[in-house]
């Protein structure tokens, strides 16, 4: 059980419908309504009365009611009395598609451990959707994901752009393709290396199948995230389709083991890396801290 699933409850038999309550917390209403039927599954009462026209507080909830509003203002005074603590233990939970872990997140996470140094915090890999799910669901504090240019962005997440750059092939430097100025979609196709591509799911596994029209090459890889795909290209195995961002900066491109062409002109869109947390409900301190800590990391990148 989470507090936000009983703030939800507050929220509907206050404005007398989910809808309502939906608008006023910046969720979309299905996701509301999981989240509520999550939590009458784990009671097993029926919270909600739900008929054509809508949903509302049904009779079992409105006696369950005040032990409700009571959780939530014992919940409410021990935030009060916490205070707005600089330093808070606790543990952030931070989901993240892995394209710009290296350059990006592991320097932020060793900033924000010298700051913050009983605040732990775990670093989830998993695909869009599921942060997504995570974040509202309360799961996860932070997501890190990315967005093609023109992509809908949810609208009951708060987003901020990190870092925007351009796909491109990431391969060895005594790639056959190294010696090109920019790799063509011809070129992933004619089997001269092998092509590493994203598992279903992922950004730039859209992407590539987006480049590609629906062809496929004559023999490829799949993989689950992009530090996977550049260990794959540093021994060897092929090349890979990455944004720029994931690729400058790391360790292998550092060390040698793995450079970068551009896509030829017309095969390329922007690819933006974002964070994104729940619009509803109180953000700890240090969730913000790291938040912020990120978006500063990002903007020196930048200039």
């Amino acid at each position: 059980m989470r507090i936000e699933q009983l703030e939800y409850i507050a929220a509907v038999t206050r404005l007398g419908s989910l809808r309502r309550a939906a608008e006023e917390l910046h969720l979309s209403q299905p996701a509301l309504s999981e989240t509520v039927r999550n939590l009458e599954r784990e009671l097993g009462v029926d919270l909600l009365e739900r008929k054509r026209s809508g949903a509302t507080i049904s009779a079992e909830g409105r006696e369950l009611l005040p032990h409700i509003v009571s959780v939530i203002e014992a919940v409410d005074r021990l935030r009060g009395a916490a205070g707005d603590q600089h330093r808070v233990s606790r543990m952030i939970r931070l989901g993240t598609v892995n394209t710009a872990t290296v350059p990006l997140l592991i320097p932020a996470l060793r900033e924000f451990r010298a700051t913050h140094p009983v605040t732990q915090v775990e670093v989830v890999g998993a695909q869009q959707t599921e942060i997504r799910r995570a974040l509202l669901e309360g799961s996860f504090d932070l997501g890190l994901v990315n967005y093609l240019r023109g992509d809908d962005v949810p609208p009951d997440l708060e987003t901020t752009e990190l870092l925007r750059g351009r796909p491109v092939v990431c391969l060895r430097p005594d790639s056959p393709l190294a010696a090109r100025p920019a790799v063509s979609a011809a070129d992933l196709l004619d089997g001269r290396e092998p092509l590493i591509v994203m598992r279903s799911g992922y950004l730039m596994h859209r992407f590539i199948h987006r480049l590609l029209a629906g062809r496929a090459p004559s023999f490829s890889y799949s993989t689950d995230g992009a530090e996977m795909g550049k260990l794959m290209v540093a021994e060897g195995l092929g090349v890979t389709v990455l944004p720029d961002f994931s690729v400058i900066g790391d360790p292998l491109e550092r060390g040698g083991a793995i450079t970068h062409r551009p896509l030829a002109d017309g095969e390329a869109t922007d690819v933006l890396l974002v964070i994104q947390r729940r619009r509803s409900g109180s953000v700890p301190r240090a969730v913000r801290d790291l938040h912020e800590l990120f978006v500063r990391r990002a903007g020196t990148r930048h200039a």
